[in-house]
């Protein structure tokens, strides 16, 4: 048998009952629109901040490894042991590839620049979608005995290449081994030529206007190595879950080397993103905890309409504590009716700029995308839920408390 809850059936019946007077019609309304509003503008929010993160993040990912293991302390190591032979030949990885990365001063004609030199290994197109990411001429690093260079489209501009590549690209950088010449400083540094088989760009300045792409065997032969790498980068099969490769190379490696996923190698920007999320979400739940003072205000007029109802109850059995409750409900029903209005509502307006992208970035057309990009998650609607279930309590318990304070007194006077 259902029980019956009398203090949410009046608490409900007092919410979409028309009042005695008008006002408090009008101001509860205004308290659900106010909540409704705020409760949307949080789900809006933090789903661009969310949409962002996935942008970027793609853009990362269609370059950068799912893996990338380094060396704790220094900067190269030989991976030829027993560990990282077992790591090649896991049944997880797709692509296990050796890259050496150091910086060298790059000249093109008369222009120079700085650059890093990141040479890899034969099977970098796999690891990577560098071939879609080509914006002239094609991903080749070894032609026969020639070894070739691809370069970011932001390089590409510094230097004035174009897109002919006719003319090679030489390469300075210091000597590794033995000491500086103060006579001849131009000894200290190796120099060599090499040709540039295109460009590619993903549109950010990290890359695209610092990288240059070359063969594992010539950056070796540049920088003075033999064996050594400053990394190895893996991409694992599809449908495996990085975060369990990851704890179990970890574990195999030990201390010595760190394992990271994409969000450990892009630290600063998830860093970033996540605490300007947070403080935007701290700024919102303050104009919601002031959204939810109309709470208070159309609760405290309904208590002085209902005065004669409570007292009404209160004759015919009901003591303070269910009285309490009829207006402790009623608050919490204005909070999440208007929680539940602006859910729907931020999550309707989530999914037509997804869907359509009516709200466009201004700046004349120089973004990524066209429109602000937007991802809702479920933990966030969650999460909005929550924040309006901890905040309205106390909006809604102190006009409560307050009047049956006000009730005890005028009993005990009584008495």
């Amino acid at each position: 048998m259902i029980r019956f809850n009398l203090p949410l059936h009046i608490a409900r019946r007092y919410l979409f009952s028309r009042k005695t007077h008008n006002a408090i019609n009008i101001v509860s309304l205004v308290s659900v629109l106010g909540v409704a509003i705020a409760v949307a503008a949080l789900v809006c929010v933090l789903s661009v901040y969310n949409g962002f993160q996935k942008l970027l993040g793609d853009m990362y990912s269609s370059f950068d490894p799912q893996i990338k293991i380094k060396v704790v302390e220094g900067k190269t190591f030989v991976p030829n042991t027993a560990d990282f032979t077992a790591i090649r030949k896991d049944p997880s990885v797709a692509v296990f590839c050796e890259t050496l990365e150091e910086n060298a001063l790059v000249q093109y004609k008369n222009a120079q620049t700085s650059a890093t030199i990141k040479g890899v290994s034969n099977n970098f197109g796999k690891l990577t979608q560098i071939e879609k990411l080509m914006s002239a001429g094609n991903f080749t690093l070894k032609d026969a005995n020639f070894n070739y260079a691809v370069i970011g489209v932001g390089l590409a501009g510094i230097l004035g290449t174009g897109s002919s590549f006719i003319d090679p690209i030489t390469i300075n950088a210091p000597k590794r081994i033995g000491t500086i010449n103060l006579a001849n400083p131009a000894a200290s540094f190796t120099t060599t030529d090499i040709l540039i088989s295109g460009t590619f760009g993903i549109n950010q300045p990290d890359y695209d206007n610092s990288l240059m792409l070359v063969p594992l065997s010539f950056a070796r032969e540049l920088f003075d190595y033999t064996d050594e790498v400053t990394a190895v980068e893996i991409r694992l099969k599809e449908g495996i879950a990085p975060e369990k490769v990851i704890r179990r190379f970890s574990k195999m490696l030990g201390k010595n080397f760190t394992v990271q996923g994409i969000a450990e190698q892009k630290a600063d920007f998830y860093r970033i993103n996540r605490i300007e999320k947070w403080m935007t979400y701290l700024i919102l739940s303050f104009i919601l905890l002031i959204a939810l003072f109309n709470v208070i205000g159309s609760l405290s007029m309904l208590i002085l309409e209902k005065k004669k109802d409570a007292t009404t109850l209160s004759q015919l059995g009901a003591n303070q504590q269910t009285v309490r409750r009829i207006f402790l409900l009623e608050g919490w029903l204005i909070a999440m009716s208007g929680a539940f209005l602006g859910i729907l509502l931020g999550s309707a307006l989530c999914l037509v700029q997804q869907e359509y992208g009516i709200l466009k970035l201004g700046g004349g057309g120089n973004f990524i995308v066209d429109a602000y990009p937007v991802r809702l998650l479920v933990k966030d609607v969650l999460l909005v839920l929550g924040t309006v279930i901890i905040i309205s309590i106390p909006s809604t318990w102190w006009p409560v408390q307050a009047y049956v304070r006000k009730s005890e007194r005028v009993i005990a006077d009584n008495e």
